[in-house]
């Protein structure tokens, strides 16, 4: 028996789908193959496939689980770990993490998350206009140390021209590149922002 398809449903197959072929290699009539129906009858949902992708980006944001962020505890302490999430589930879907990044997310949960954030942080002596400053910067920085990620699991490390520590040309910025890794400064770049917005409150 086929599950009876849903604008929720629908998204969630298109994520797998570009999970396993890419964006580029997405269709329309390959997505009606997974789903088993005539591709026009997707279109009942999403009137075309940018707003496809919308449903894609607010599938993505779903994953997050907003509900179990620590709600409760200091705008640090929720920011710190409404980021970590977001990049965590950004990479579980590296073929999607451009599809995230080119348009924002208007679903209920998403427009709810940023309303009680922003709460939060002018309880906390920020002020609105502010507040949403921060959170922008924040999701800003995560999507972009995201995708730089996604592109190196996606085969870019194969284009890097770093030459290798026993080669002639191998340099200060070489072996400093070594030594930091690809993702250990996603931390150290968070607690350093973190620490800088602490400041701005009035």
């Amino acid at each position: 028996m086929k599950p009876t398809l849903s604008r929720e449903y629908i998204a969630a197959m298109a994520l797998a789908l570009v999970d396993d072929v890419g964006r580029d290699k997405f269709s329309m009539r390959k997505l009606g193959a997974e789903l088993d129906v005539d591709p026009m009858a997707v279109y009942r949902y999403f009137t075309d496939q940018e707003a496809l992708f919308d449903g894609i980006a607010e599938t993505l944001f779903a994953e997050l689980d907003v509900d179990t962020l620590p709600w409760h505890e200091s705008w640090r302490e929720l920011a710190e770990q409404y980021v970590s999430r977001l990049r965590d589930t950004l990479l579980t879907h590296p073929h999607a993490v451009t599809i995230f990044a080119t348009r924002p997310v208007r679903s209920s949960v998403a427009i709810d998350t940023g309303n009680r954030m922003i709460e939060i942080m002018t309880e906390s002596g920020f002020a609105q206009g502010t507040a949403l400053q921060i959170l922008r910067c924040l999701r800003e920085f995560t999507i972009g140390h995201a995708l730089t990620l996604a592109v190196l699991r996606l085969g870019g490390g194969r284009r890097s021209r770093k030459p290798s520590p026993d080669a002639p040309e191998y340099n200060l910025l070489a072996k400093s590149a070594d030594d930091a890794g690809h993702d250990d400064h996603f931390g150290l770049g968070l607690t350093a922002m973190l620490d800088s917005f602490a400041r701005l409150k009035g």
